[in-house]
């Protein structure tokens, strides 16, 4: 992931210095328990240990040094790692594994760390989106549908629904993160040929996977369904996003990302104040999607393994990780300095002159005895009217003797606050989880 949309602590999970290191912990872990069951002596396992190295930049570089000989960057950590542990010891070092069994458990740990920092994150942003929520219950604004106003809601109800996605979101990451919390140690076909399953179970337990049956490979589905649900909180953030665009074009103005000081909006017009943080979240978005997709593809390999998957993983499981954790916390940020203009949501509610209450009236006719298509064509013309006259829709519906309504009848049709009545259901539901 480039520095620009990175996060320090997704740096630091999937930096060549941590895979190695996971790497380690595995192999040693393997001879420890290989020394449990009595295969390996266990002074041997406790030498691999003491003589274990550092794993530094120093480390690494001596690995990569060595790929370049065997063109296998497992096969090179072994070498390098059994010549600082030192023979004889270091012989056992990898004893009955394969590479796959180092890599898939090493990176199943690190996808498991990664869902917990992105299941933190979204317990923080729901955190600030249902204080918002609570604090804009009674807010009105208008409702739009297909882009064109269409009733009264309020702006706490909006978010509040946005939160209850999250909170969707928040279970399939925990779902993802039980899925990928796996690990394999079954050798070159996963048939234990060479090792013993009792070491599997005593290296899980000791790194808190849960082993599972596998090939050469743990199954690709865990890492599709790990990718989809980063995806699925990327799209939760990118619908957020396009409607806080909405609301802020110039014509709506209903809310405002914050604006540091000394910030600037463009580099031409110096008037300019953008929705940067909900565009560049509506662009990251799409790139989380098209790694869905990447893990969906790497799901079927050739019989018991190929590496066809691993390269494209390389890339796109950190690089979703680090993109689902860095979204988050900038739509933390962004709601955090929303500003949010009552006053002007009131105005946009109010621009038509009332029609919003169109249903209101027909819905009051109908209760009165008029057909409902009678007395649609009626509503309908009044607020025609209404609009291109700029006029009051109700006194244009007051005038309109074709409308059987007493002044309280209608006057009832306009109230909005019998409206929005159940309008914090969706508040109520989202603090109930």
């Amino acid at each position: 992931m480039i520095k620009r949309y990175s996060t320090p602590e997704t740096d630091a999970l999937f930096s060549e210095e941590a895979k190695m290191a996971r790497w380690l912990e595995i192999e040693l872990s393997v001879t420890d328990a290989l020394a449990s069951s009595g295969v390996v002596p266990k002074s041997v396992a406790e030498e691999c240990r003491r003589n274990a190295p550092v794993i530094d930049a120093t480390f690494v570089a001596e690995v990569e040094a060595r790929e370049a000989i065997t063109n296998h960057d497992v096969a090179a950590f072994v070498d390098v790692l059994q010549q600082r542990i030192g023979a004889p010891a270091g012989s056992w070092i990898h004893y009955g594994l394969t590479s796959t069994d180092v890599v898939d458990t090493g990176l199943c740990w690190a996808l498991r760390d990664g869902a917990t920092l992105i299941h933190d994150a979204l317990n923080e942003l729901i955190d600030v989106v249902t204080n918002m929520a609570v604090l804009h219950r009674n807010t009105a604004m208008i409702g739009r549908t297909h882009g064109v106003h269409a009733e009264p809601t309020t702006f706490g109800a909006k978010v509040a629904l946005w939160g209850a996605q999250l909170q969707r979101d928040r279970e399939r990451i925990l779902a993802a993160r039980t899925g990928i919390a796996v690990c394999k140690l079954s050798g070159a076909v996963g048939t234990y040929s060479n090792i013993e399953p009792e070491v599997e179970a005593q290296v899980g337990q000791r790194l808190s996977l849960v082993p599972v049956p596998a090939t050469q490979v743990v199954a690709r589905d865990r890492h599709a369904e790990y990718l989809y649900a980063c995806a699925s909180v990327g799209t939760t953030l990118e619908s957020v996003a396009v409607e806080l665009r909405h609301l802020q074009r110039t014509e709506v103005n209903e809310v405002r990302e914050g604006f540091a000081k000394g910030q600037k909006g463009s580099s031409a017009m110096p008037h300019k104040r953008n929705p940067i943080s909900a565009e560049t979240i509506t662009g990251l978005s799409r790139v989380l999607r098209a790694n869905a997709q990447v893990g969906l593809q790497d799901v079927a390999l050739w019989h018991e393994r190929d590496i066809s998957h691993s390269s494209a993983e390389r890339i796109v499981l950190p690089d979703s990780t680090s993109l689902a954790l860095y979204m988050t916390r900038r739509m933390v940020r962004l709601l955090e300095n929303l500003e949010v203009d009552a006053e002007q949501m009131t105005k946009n509610l109010n621009a038509l002159h009332g029609v919003v209450f169109s249903q209101s009236v027909l819905l009051a006719l109908v209760e009165h005895g008029m057909t409902r298509d009678d007395a649609y064509r009626i509503v309908q013309a009044a607020a025609a009217t209404a609009i291109q006259t700029q006029t009051s829709f109700q006194q244009v519906l007051a005038a309109d003797a074709q409308v059987k309504l007493t002044q309280a009848q209608l006057a009832e049709a306009f109230d909005l606050s019998r409206v929005l009545r159940h309008a914090g259901r969706a508040i109520d539901a989202l603090l109930a989880n």
